[in-house]
């Protein structure tokens, strides 16, 4: 069994050998077969028509339930997981440990949440902004 193993990794050092030596040769000779051509143009994407307001208002509602939920996750107490407080919570238990590289860690993903927050509370605010102009502009259409 174990010469068995030994030949199949040998016939992979030589396909892996093969492909390696073909790729050498494509890689020298593909860019002076290539320098003459013109270059095809990139698959292009259509250029937006609109702002995209209808798919906007559709979405608003959702949008809107996922802010609020993470906000309330993020402003739970110690015992939730997800929450500001419960970061601060684990950084000053890792402080207390002298447990400095861990404490630095979640000191920086406590500032990274923290600014999350601030991020959400500006969005909701955004949303709001929305929703009231989707209801003026028949849902963006």
């Amino acid at each position: 069994m174990r010469n068995a193993t030994f030949r199949s990794t040998s016939g992979g050092r030589r396909i892996a050998a093969a492909v390696l030596a073909a790729t050498a040769v494509l890689t020298v000779t593909a860019p002076s077969a290539f320098a003459d051509s013109t270059p095809a143009p990139a698959t292009t994407a259509k250029l937006p028509t609109g702002d995209g307001a209808k798919g906007i208002c559709k979405r608003e509602s959702k949008a809107e339930k996922h802010v609020e939920r993470a906000l309330n996750r993020l402003d739970g107490g110690a015992t939730t997981v997800g929450s500001v407080a419960r970061m601060q919570q684990r950084a000053d238990n890792a402080k207390k440990e002298g447990h400095t590289a861990i404490g630095t860690l979640l000191a920086h993903k406590l500032a990274y949440r923290k600014g999350l927050v601030t991020t959400l509370q500006q969005r909701q605010k955004d949303l709001k902004d929305v929703a009231a102009w989707c209801s003026s502009n028949n849902g963006g259409k």
